[in-house]
């Protein structure tokens, strides 16, 4: 099953598990937002919980690759500057350099190939701007026996859960990591800030 037709079932419920549980680490991380008036990218917009904590003086371009996803997002992105795009994110739609800041949220874990997702970010954000992580991460050498049996099946259907964050970043190296921070589960959702020199 691909993970288009997956989410595109899982979309009803999606709200039900992750907003509140969310909310918070979401919120810490759309802070690092820049405070001038800037061009926003976020992948994986999924359902649209970001919208609600995203300032409104920046143009947003929000993107998912599953219509049933971007749906339910519409009406979340009532007040602000947003587009809705639907599309892949290991695959961008856009021009290089198109950007001021780009925001990932639980999408990086999710899709087949993290380190593409990773890279096309990097691609469409301009020189000098930022990049906002926010997933479930191992740690590198992190043994962790049962995410990774669970990983094959579980990524099938809604995500990964043996994605090693430095195994990604080795393989982009136009980004560097500015921070990194435990915000949920005991370390394993990280909030990373990279930027591009």
């Amino acid at each position: 099953m691909s993970l288009q037709t997956s989410y595109r079932f899982i979309a009803p419920f999606y709200d039900v598990f992750l907003e509140r549980a969310t909310r918070e680490a979401r919120r810490r991380s759309l802070q690092r937002l820049p405070i001038e008036p800037a061009k926003v990218f976020l992948g994986g917009a999924g359902t649209g919980l970001d919208f609600p904590l995203l300032p409104p003086q920046h143009d947003y371009v929000a993107l998912d690759i599953t219509a049933a996803m971007l749906t339910k997002a519409r009406p979340r992105s009532v007040g602000l500057n947003l587009a809705l795009v639907q599309g892949d994110s290991m695959a961008l739609p856009f021009a290089a350099a198109s950007f001021d800041c780009v925001v990932l949220h639980l999408i990086v874990a999710v899709v087949p190939h993290p380190a593409q997702a990773l890279a096309e970010a990097a691609r469409v954000l301009k020189p000098g701007g930022t990049l906002l992580v926010f997933d479930k991460f191992l740690r590198a050498g992190q043994v962790a026996p049962l995410r990774r049996a669970l990983s094959p099946l579980i990524g099938q259907i809604a995500t990964r859960t043996d994605v090693v964050f430095e195994e990604v970043l080795a393989a982009v190296p136009e980004l560097n990591l500015r921070s990194d921070e435990a915000a949920l589960a005991g370390g394993w959702f990280r909030l990373i800030e990279l930027e591009k020199p």
